[in-house]
């Protein structure tokens, strides 16, 4: 799935939903889920850490929608390398 169908998809499950949520508590859930993330890669299995990857990006899309940033312009900047070296790999110090 690319990010446009991935954003057009939660916004057509959850977007009324996430609308009157609002951004704050959008924000919130998206930090308690990279939360679950962070333990998932620490100690749990690969279907939890599938799970979690999920649920993080199902919330960055919620978000972005809520925010109407358009998350394949978005992640554009990093098609040619590092944005800020612009090179690859990165030679950033």
């Amino acid at each position: 799935m690319d990010l446009a169908v991935l954003q057009d998809v939660i916004d057509r499950t959850y977007g009324e939903r996430d609308r009157a949520r609002g951004v704050p508590s959008t924000v919130a859930w998206l930090a308690e889920e990279v939360g679950e993330l962070a333990q998932a890669v620490r100690k749990g299995s690969r279907a939890d850490q599938e799970h979690e990857f999920a649920d993080v990006l199902a919330w960055v899309a919620s978000l972005a929608n809520q925010v109407g940033v358009d998350l394949t312009a978005a992640i554009a900047r990093y098609g040619q390398g590092c944005p800020r070296c612009a090179t690859m790999p990165c030679a950033c110090p």
